[in-house]
C-alpha cells in the first residue's frame, strides 16, 4: 500500500511539472475587446428594454467585421497554449477513423447506389451501379471537386429522373441554406444550363422525366413559402407558381411517394399539418387538398396500394395514432384506425412495403420496430436488450422488398446497419463503423441510464457513459450535455470523437429534458411554451443529482448545448452559474425577444407554436422572465466557450455576440469568455469532414484546458 502511495505520489508530481511547462495566458494579461455601446431603446406594454449592442447585426458594418475579428484574436492568443494539444486532438481523432470508407449500398429503380469517403479527402463521392455491385461503377458527383473553389460547401440533395438518365442536385456554397439547383445529364455528363436559386433543396420528378417540382425559399426569413414546376430546358423565371403559402407561421415542402404514384405538398407549422396530392403521371391537373388544415391537428401521409396511410394526432391522439383511407375519400371523416392511440407507446414513423407495414416506436424512452403483414398474419415487435442505445430504420426505398434495414448503436459500441429478413427473421450485419486504435473495446466503458428528481416531482432520466473503474467520488470531469426544444429527441449514440474525452477520464452524460419527446409527446408539451423554464429547471436538476451521486463536483463539471441547446446553456447559467466550471455554447439561441419580436428574420413567425408570441403579453413577460440576454446580471459566471459562424441561417451571428459583449460587461469573475466565429460557416459548422473534427478539437481543448490536461 505504500509503495502504491509513492508510486502515484511520483507520477501525480511528473504530471504536475509537465502540466507547468505549458503554461496559459493570464486571465487578465491580454485585454478582451470590448463592444461599443450604442443604446437602442424598445418599448412593449409598458416595458421598456435597453439594448446596447443592437447595432452588431448590420452585417455589412465593417465596425461589426473588425469586432468579430478583434474577438477570434483574443481567443487565439488566450488559447495558444492549447495549439499542440489541439493538433493531438485533431490527430488522434482523425487517426480512428477509416479514412476510405464507403456506405451499405440501396437499391432503387435498377440501379445501386453507394457513398464512398477517400483517404485524405473532406467530402463524400456519391456512385451507382446498374443491375449490380459487380458491373463498372458509375460516379455521379466527387464533391471533392465540387468543393474546390469554396470554403464551404454542400451538396444537400439528389434525385435521379424516373429513367434513370437526368439528375436533379441542390448545392450550398455560403452555408446560408439558399439552395441552387442544377440539372446533369447522367448519359453525357454535361450540365444543363437550367439552374434554380434560392430552394429550400427539396424537390420531386414528375413521371415525364423532363417536370420538376420544387420548394422556393424567401431570401430574407428563409421560410419555404411558394412551390414551383420546373420543365427542363426552360428559363426557371417563366416557372408555373404551383402554391403559395400565404401563412407565415406555416412552411411547405413537396416530395414524391414511395410509391412513386404522387406528388406530395406538405405545409406544416408546429402544431399542424396539410398536404396536398397529385397523380405523378398527370401533372397538369391541379392538386388535390388531403385534409384541410385544423389547428392542433398534425398528420402525415404515405401511399400504399389503394390506400393512404396517415400518422396524426387527431382525436387528441397526443402520442399519434395509425389511420388509413381510401385515395379517393381522403377528408378525415373517412380516416379509420390501423393502429390505435396508446398513452405509453409514441409512434415515430413507418415503412410501407409490399408485404409489411413497419412502425417505429417509443416506450419509456427507448426505441422498438413493430413489423406487421398486411393480411394480420404476422405481428411482432425487434426488442434491443439496452438503455443507452439508438435504432432506426435506413434507407429502404425498394417498395418490393422482404428485407428491412436499420441502424443500431449505442454509448460504447459503433454504429452498425443491419439487414433483418422479414421472412425469415434473420439478420445480417451489413457495416459496423470501425474504430482504428486497437485499444478500444466497448467492454472499456460502462454506460447506464439513471433517472433524478425534479423540483416539481417528475424524473428526469440521464444517458452515461464514463471508462470502467472511475469512482464516484466527486474528483471526476463530467460533460453533460441538452438540447430540449421541438420534440427533437436526442438519444444515445456512440461517437468517436468523444472517446479522447472518456480516454482522459471524462464521464459523458446526456439529460433527457422537457421539449424532447424521449418519454412521449407529454414530456415535449411540458417543456415548450409556457412550461419552457421545465427545461432549464431539469438540466439544472440533472446536474444537481450527479454531484450529489458522486460523479463529478462543482469544480469539474461542464455543460455543452448548440442552437436551442445554447438556449438552454445560457438560461442554466444565469440561474445556477455556481454548478459549472465551464460551459460552450455552440451557435446559441439567446436574444430571444428581440428575435421573436422581428418577424423580418428567420424562425420567427414560424416558431411562435414553440416559443410563444411576444406580441401577447402573456408570452412576452413569460419569455423576458428566461431570455438569457436579457437576464445576464453581475454575476460570477463559469467559463464560458460561445461559437458561431458569420452566415448562420438558424440563429443569426448577432445573438451570440451580442450576449458576449454584454456578458463581458456584467460578469464578476476573472474566466474566459471566448467568442469564435467561423467568417466562412454558418449554423451547422466546417462543411469537410476533417474540417469538423478540428472544431471540435478546439472546443475539447477549452475543456482539458480548464481541467490542466495537456497530454
Amino acid at each position: 500500500m505504500i509503495k502504491t502511495s509513492f508510486f502515484l505520489f511520483v507520477s501525480t508530481m511528473f504530471v504536475i511539472s509537465c502540466n507547468n511547462e505549458i503554461k496559459p495566458p493570464l486571465k487578465n494579461s491580454i485585454i478582451p475587446p470590448v463592444a461599443d455601446k450604442i443604446p437602442v431603446s424598445f418599448k412593449k406594454f409598458n416595458d421598456i428594454r435597453i439594448d446596447d449592442y443592437y447595432w452588431l447585426k448590420e452585417r455589412e458594418n465593417p465596425e461589426v467585421i473588425d469586432y468579430l475579428e478583434r474577438e477570434n484574436d483574443y481567443y487565439e492568443k488566450m488559447t495558444s497554449h492549447t495549439l499542440d494539444l489541439q493538433n493531438k486532438l485533431f490527430k488522434e481523432i482523425k487517426d480512428k477513423i477509416k479514412e476510405d470508407d464507403e456506405s451499405v449500398p440501396y437499391f432503387l429503380n435498377g440501379y445501386w447506389y453507394k457513398t464512398k469517403y477517400k483517404e485524405g479527402l473532406d467530402y463524400p463521392v456519391y456512385t451507382r451501379f446498374k443491375d449490380s455491385l459487380n458491373n463498372k461503377e458509375e460516379i455521379l458527383f466527387d464533391c471533392n471537386e465540387l468543393a474546390k473553389k469554396h470554403d464551404y460547401f454542400n451538396l444537400s440533395n439528389f434525385q435521379i429522373s424516373p429513367d434513370n438518365k437526368i439528375v436533379a442536385f441542390s448545392t450550398d456554397v455560403v452555408s446560408r441554406r439558399l439552395y441552387s439547383v442544377q440539372f446533369k445529364n447522367l448519359e453525357t455528363g454535361k450540365v444543363y444550363s437550367d439552374k434554380i436559386i434560392n430552394s429550400s433543396g427539396s424537390f420531386a420528378w414528375a413521371n415525364d422525366n423532363s417536370t420538376l417540382f420544387y420548394t422556393s425559399r424567401d431570401v430574407n426569413t428563409l421560410r419555404n413559402d411558394k412551390i414551383f414546376k420546373h420543365v427542363l430546358n426552360t428559363d426557371y423565371e417563366n416557372d408555373e407558381l404551383v402554391y403559395f403559402e400565404k401563412d407565415e407561421t406555416f412552411y411547405t415542402n413537396v416530395s414524391k411517394s414511395k410509391s412513386k404514384k404522387f406528388i406530395i405538398i406538405s405545409s406544416f407549422s408546429t402544431l399542424t399539418s396539410e398536404f396536398q396530392f397529385l397523380p405523378a403521371d398527370n401533372i397538369n391537373e391541379s392538386f388535390k387538398l388531403f385534409n384541410k388544415r385544423k389547428r392542433g391537428v398534425e398528420y402525415s401521409i404515405n401511399h400504399y396500394d389503394d390506400h393512404f396511410y396517415i400518422i396524426t394526432n387527431k382525436d387528441k391522439a397526443y402520442n399519434y395514432k395509425l389511420m388509413k383511407t381510401k385515395i379517393s375519400e381522403t377528408s378525415s371523416e373517412n380516416w379509420t384506425d390501423v393502429v390505435e392511440h396508446r398513452k405509453n407507446v409514441l409512434i415515430e414513423g413507418i415503412d410501407i412495403f409490399k408485404d409489411h407495414l413497419v412502425v417505429s416506436e417509443r416506450v419509456d424512452g427507448l426505441n422498438r420496430i413493430n413489423i406487421k403483414k398486411w393480411d394480420d398474419s404476422e405481428n411482432y415487435f425487434l426488442n434491443f436488450d439496452n438503455e443507452t442505445f439508438s435504432s432506426n430504420t435506413t434507407t429502404n426505398l425498394d417498395f418490393n422488398s422482404k428485407k428491412l434495414k436499420y441502424a443500431y448503436n449505442s454509448l460504447n459500441e459503433p454504429y452498425s446497419v443491419i439487414e433483418f429478413d422479414m421472412i425469415t427473421k434473420e439478420k445480417t450485419v451489413l457495416k459496423q463503423h470501425k474504430v482504428l486504435d486497437k485499444n478500444f473495446s466497448k467492454d472499456n466503458y460502462v454506460t447506464e441510464r439513471i433517472w433524478a428528481d425534479s423540483q416539481d416531482g417528475n424524473q428526469i432520466p440521464i444517458s452515461l457513459i464514463y471508462k470502467k473503474g472511475i469512482k464516484r467520488d466527486g474528483s471526476n470531469p463530467l460533460l453533460i450535455y441538452g438540447y430540449g426544444s421541438y420534440g427533437n429527441t436526442i438519444d444515445p449514440s456512440f461517437s468517436i470523437s468523444r472517446l479522447s474525452l472518456l480516454d482522459r477520464g471524462f464521464i459523458y452524460a446526456i439529460s433527457h429534458v422537457r421539449g424532447s419527446e424521449y418519454l412521449g409527446r407529454d414530456w415535449y408539451e411540458n417543456g415548450k411554451l409556457l412550461n419552457k423554464k421545465n427545461s432549464f429547471n431539469d438540466f439544472v436538476d440533472s446536474t444537481k443529482f450527479l454531484i450529489s451521486e458522486g460523479y463529478t463536483s462543482p469544480e469539474h463539471c461542464y455543460a455543452y448545448g448548440g442552437s436551442a441547446g445554447g438556449l438552454l446553456m445560457g438560461a442554466v447559467i444565469n440561474m445556477a452559474p455556481e454548478l459549472y466550471n465551464g460551459v460552450i455554447a455552440a451557435v446559441p439561441f439567446v436574444d430571444v425577444i428581440t428575435t421573436m419580436l422581428d418577424e423580418t428574420i428567420p424562425l420567427t413567425t414560424s416558431e411562435y407554436d414553440e416559443w410563444g408570441n411576444p406580441n401577447q403579453k402573456e408570452y412576452y413577460e413569460y419569455m423576458m422572465s428566461y431570455s438569457p440576454y436579457d437576464n445576464v446580471s453581475k454575476l460570477k459566471y463559469p467559463n464560458l466557450l460561445v461559437t458561431t459562424g458569420l452566415h448562420d441561417s438558424q440563429v443569426q451571428y448577432w445573438e451570440p455576440a451580442k450576449w458576449v459583449a454584454k456578458l463581458r460587461d456584467y460578469k464578476q469573475d476573472q474566466n474566459y469568455l471566448f467568442l469564435n466565429t467561423n467568417m466562412e460557416t454558418g449554423h451547422g459548422g466546417s462543411s469537410g469532414r476533417f474540417e469538423a473534427i478540428k472544431d471540435l478539437a478546439k472546443e475539447y481543448a477549452f475543456l482539458f484546458d480548464l481541467e490542466n490536461i495537456y497530454n
